[in-house]
């Protein structure tokens, strides 16, 4: 199955992001894209699309990423809503007071 991602490039602490298209089983940062079809520098909040090959590619059967389906409504190219990609977890209220009370030491016996 071919997915649409961002792969990372860049320096350290300079980060410039590719849209590709790759097969789902092969990593982004394996450099076996079949295509390159954007660009994004979060720095400059500097953004290129080749909107024509995306709707291609999407028309073909690809599956964006979650951050992708999110870039490319934010610029219009596909219409819906976008996906939340950090969901909070929801934690039980009885779990997060047992790992916020310290550990119970029982005390020392004083040396006869």
């Amino acid at each position: 199955m071919l997915t649409i991602r961002f792969t990372r490039k860049g320096k350290k602490n300079q980060p410039f992001f590719r849209m590709v298209v790759c097969d789902k089983k092969n990593s982004a940062k394996a450099g076996k894209s079949l295509e390159i079809l954007g660009n994004y520098n979060p720095i400059t909040k500097e953004k290129g699309i080749k909107k024509e090959r995306v709707e291609h590619w999407l028309k073909v059967g690809a599956q964006p990423s979650d951050r992708v389906h999110n870039f490319l409504i934010s610029e219009g190219v596909i219409k819906g809503e976008k996906i939340a990609v950090h969901a909070k977890s929801k934690k039980k209220e009885g779990e997060t007071e047992e790992k916020t009370a310290p550990p119970e030491t029982p005390e020392a016996k004083p040396a006869e």
